[in-house]
């Protein structure tokens, strides 16, 4: 493998030409415009290359061996606005530049709204806008301003095909491969300095993903000196947000230090019975040494604990609204909500810099720690405590043509309708009648604890060209288990499965019968092992007319379980170690960039990628045994896309063609089925291998500066994202094993790919006013948002019977057709979705400090729309699907989430 690795290294190298430095040298001054203070600890660089360095406290610089040509140069200092600067360079010269004054960035633009949308998470967890706050594209940005709020995903991806960095480290979960905003959620202010790549394109800071490459940069001495101080109220998940930050920028004996904090609180969010309890805490310290070394200390600290809200059958939202959420009850007067998700996850970092004229090397060691931990409702031999429970609305007693019971569903609407809601007295009075706990109220604990390693050298080697290098390691120890929260007046539980019988009805049978109190582990117990190393090398070459890169990356991931109960239904693989998965991975990637003239480019990358599985999709049932998921593989992606990029005076436009294919992925769900193998029924974990899918599309992003106050908007994405074949499916349970677990193929090929609206468009109107204050005015077209289809339906299981042959229809008293089949099972299109958005600000000065405000204001109209949903796959063969969708009110019809109607933003600030 090393000798594979190194070939392809100096494969690489082999499209490099070595030249010569020259001597010129570019010089200045930097001073802030308001106050003529000179600044220290500006960045300057030069673009395209490693020659960057940093200003005195004189606010002075100097770059050398600077190459000649025309160059760009950029002076760049958080919380100001950034410089570019046109210089043309002879050979042997020193430029003077003179004195260079930089603007306060005064006014909270979009940005400040951003990660309130990110942080607005209790049904989407994709977070897909976090991805592109640093981006300038118009396109991107109304991906993460205008369509997220429609759980828009770019170019279908989702948002684990994304890589996010702090100081070089990536912070994708290896659970899922999605990152943890709310990790550092409601830090706004010290996570805005960030390097963003879209896409395949080069990043230097690692390989990263189709979705593209974030690196959040905690370095003390790059934030503006001074503080800021805001308040935010809005109606989305918390009503109230107050955030602290203040820099000290670099003193004289070369420290500097930022210090931030926030609160985010609701007694109730958007949604009923949401409620927010948020917290957050960042510190950041940097010694400067000499000019070379430097050492940054970040400490993170975000705690967040919110309601969730239920996805609902149409129904229920009939009766209850589009607010509605069956998770939360009254208790003695208070809303309390059964499903609490709280994230407590600490991250440490210590980050040395080095720095030369053609060097820099960054080394980051992380540690992070803490829990997550998602709380629901139990119950044993007791009636279902969920107020949807389907036995509870009126269509239970609408489903049978020949006995109509209209009395009973007229009672069971009105009981709804005045309450609707769990009953906790009633659950409490339950178990103190009874003694040990009927109902009780329990976490799903994940405990991490998780090192990290990376160190990232950039280097030119020669006038033109550019070496990027990385390895990275990290070592993973995630605890799960269960976790008793409250016996809900009860006095114990006892810890066995009330659905499987003898023997295997022990959770752990190496403690049989056990009683189980607060706070005690109970029901499952594992932990896994992960570790994950990899390499990264790049080239990227600057040339007069064209610009290209090649990129590669080696991964080697490792993954074992550790079962800590003897569980009664698997005892002879559950307790003990797993057999370790390991996968090998090699990715390479490419582009380059077409200079037809300065105004007209044509960029194209593309991409061969081998993704590990995740530990999610590794373990068939990690909760309960060691399965590892049949044909277990790494996914497969082949990328590409195609841009044509117009720069003009006044006009920015884009138009990009995108082809993806994946292969080999993986999907898992567990529901509860009945109709299985004929009759049988059971909580099954549903596994599908195998799965290809195929993302096309355009997009397209088009800004034009009218006059210096005017700017108009275009971005549009036209997209179709289908599964590509007919993958495989297995059914794993008490009743299904390893024997009988095979349920073929399931036909999938040309269903869409569900979560995301297809096509979306968006026409903007901006005026900005020298008085500085602005508006924007945004509307928003989205369309082709799809259902999220059960495979299980699609298999033969669905239309045939136990043995073999097709069901009978009813009506014809022949056997059922692929018709019938295919029109039973045709997937359901949402509305299309009209949303208008508007968001503007004013600040003013006084002395050096400034006070403003920023409001934004969604779905202005208040359109109605759903966001996404799936079927149920309770009903899982044709005769008991085509009784239930004959039904005036579908039993078992999809469940949907709805987005919010109007929603607003206001935070007010004061810098100084």
């Amino acid at each position: 493998m090393k000798k594979v690795l190194a070939t392809a290294l100096l494969c690489i190298f082999v499209f490099v030409k070595i030249s010569a430095q020259t001597n010129t040298i570019i010089e200045g001054t930097i001073f802030e415009r308001n106050s003529e203070k000179a600044l220290e600890g500006v960045n300057i660089s030069v673009q395209n290359t490693i020659i960057q360095t940093i200003s005195d406290a004189n606010g002075s610089f100097k770059l050398k061996n600077v190459s000649t040509g025309n160059i760009i140069v950029e002076v760049n200092l958080s919380g100001y606005q950034i410089q570019k600067i046109p210089v043309e360079i002879i050979d042997n010269q020193t430029i003077n530049l003179g004195t260079i004054y930089l603007e306060p960035m005064v006014l909270d633009d979009q940005n400040a709204n951003l990660i309130s949308l990110t942080d607005d998470g209790n049904r989407n967890s994709d977070y897909i806008s976090g991805l592109f706050q640093s981006s300038k594209d118009a396109y991107l940005k109304a991906a993460a301003f205008n369509f997220s709020q429609a759980w828009f995903k770019v170019r279908g991806y989702d948002s684990s095909y994304g890589s996010i960095l702090i100081n070089g480290l990536e912070m994708n979960k290896l659970y899922d491969g999605r990152p943890q905003w709310s990790d550092w959620g409601g830090l706004n202010d010290v996570f805005r300095n960030q390097e963003f790549t879209n896409g395949l394109a080069a990043s230097d800071n690692a390989f990263g993903n189709i979705l593209g490459t974030t690196n959040f940069t905690t370095r003390a001495s790059e934030y503006r000196e001074g503080g800021k101080v805001s308040f935010a109220s809005t109606n989305k998940s918390y009503t109230g947000r107050a955030m602290a930050t203040y820099a000290t920028g670099l003193s004289n004996k070369k420290w500097a230090m930022v210090v931030s904090a926030s609160r985010r609180i609701a007694d109730e969010g958007y949604l009923n019975g949401t409620s927010y309890n948020a917290y957050s805490a960042f510190i950041a310290a940097e010694k400067k040494f000499n000019k070379h070394h430097s050492l940054n200390i970040t400490a993170i600290l975000s705690s967040n604990r919110r309601g969730k809200s239920s996805p609902n059958t149409q129904e229920v939202y009939n009766l209850k609204g589009y607010k509605y959420n069956a998770y939360w009850g009254y208790q003695e007067g208070d809303k309390r909500n059964s499903r609490i998700k709280e994230i407590v996850e600490p991250i440490i970092m210590l980050t040395h810099y080095y720095q030369t004229d053609k060097t820099k090397i960054t080394t980051t060691l992380g540690y992070q720690f803490g829990h997550i931990g998602n709380s629901r409702l139990g119950y044993f031999n007791a009636p279902n405590p969920d107020p949807t429970y389907w036995r509870y609305l009126p269509s239970s007693y609408l489903q049978y043509q020949d006995n109509l019971d209209y009395a009973n569903a007229y009672l069971a609407e009105q009981n709804f309708l005045n309450d609707g809601q769990i009953n906790w007295s009633n659950l409490y009075q339950v178990n103190t009648n009874t003694g040990n706990s009927s109902y009780y109220l329990y976490d799903d604990r994940v405990d991490d604890k998780q090192f990290s390693f990376q160190s990232n050298i950039t280097s030119s080697i020669s006038k033109n060209s550019i070496f990027n290098g990385r390895i990275s390691y990290k070592n993973l120890n995630s605890s799960n288990y269960a976790k008793m929260l409250d016996l809900l007046g009860g006095t114990g539980f006892e810890d066995i499965d009330q659905y499987a019988e003898g023997e295997a009805q022990q959770n752990d049978l190496n403690n049989p019968n056990r009683i189980v109190f607060t706070n005690d582990k109970f029901q499952y117990n594992y932990t896994i092992n992960a570790s994950v190393a990899s390499a990264f090398a790049q080239i990227q070459v600057t040339k007069r007319k064209v610009d290209y890169f090649a990129s590669l990356s080696f991964k080697n991931t490792n993954y074992q379980r550790d079962g800590l109960y003897k569980n009664g239904t698997y005892a002879t693989n559950s307790f003990g170690k797993s057999e370790k998965q390991s996968f090998s991975d090699f990715s390479v990637k490419g582009g380059f960039t077409y200079k037809i003239n300065g105004r007209n480019l044509v960029n194209i990358n593309t991409g061969l990628l081998s993704n590990a599985p995740t530990i999610r999709t590794t373990f068939s049932n990690s909760r309960v045994n060691n399965d590892i998921t049949p044909n277990l593989t790494s996914e497969k992606i082949v990328s590409g896309d195609v841009s044509y990029i117009f720069r003009a005076p006044g006009i920015q436009a884009r138009l990009t063609g995108f082809y993806t294919k994946f292969s080999d992925a993986i999907e898992t769900s567990f529901f509860f089925a009945e109709g299985l193998r004929g009759d049988q029924a059971d909580f099954v974990n549903e596994i599908i291998t195998g799965v290809s899918k195929k993302n096309i599309g355009l997009e397209l992003s088009a800004e034009y500066q009218v006059t210096s106050t005017i700017k108009l908007i275009a971005a549009g994405s036209l997209g179709q994202f289908t599964y590509d074949n007919n993958p495989h499916l297995y059914i794993q349970s008490e009743s299904f094993t390893n024997e009988n677990s095979d349920f073929g193929t399931a036909y999938l090929k040309n269903y869409r790919v569900s979560g995301t609206p297809q096509r979306a468009y968006s026409l903007g109107f901006e005026y900005r006013d020298p008085a500085f204050w602005w508006f924007q005015v945004n509307a928003n077209y989205m369309a082709n948002n799809y259902l999220d289809i059960s495979p299980l339906l699609r298999t033969n299981n669905f239309y045939t019977d136990v043995d073999g042959v097709p069901f009978i229809d009813d009506k014809t008293g022949v056997a059922v057709t692929q018709d019938q089949v295919n029109a039973l099972l045709k997937q359901e299109k949402f509305n299309d979705a009209f949303l208008v958005n508007l968001v503007g600000g004013k600040s003013w000065r006084i002395k050096n400090n400034y006070v403003g405000f920023f409001m934004g204001v969604n779905n202005v109209l208040g359109e109605v729309f759903k966001t996404g949903g799936f079927e149920q796959s309770r009903n899982a063969n044709y005769p008991q699907l085509k009784q239930d969708k004959q039904l005036a009110k579908p039993i078992f019809g999809p469940k949907y989430w709805y987005g919010n109607k109007t929603s607003y933003y206001l935070n007010v600030y004061l810098r100084f």
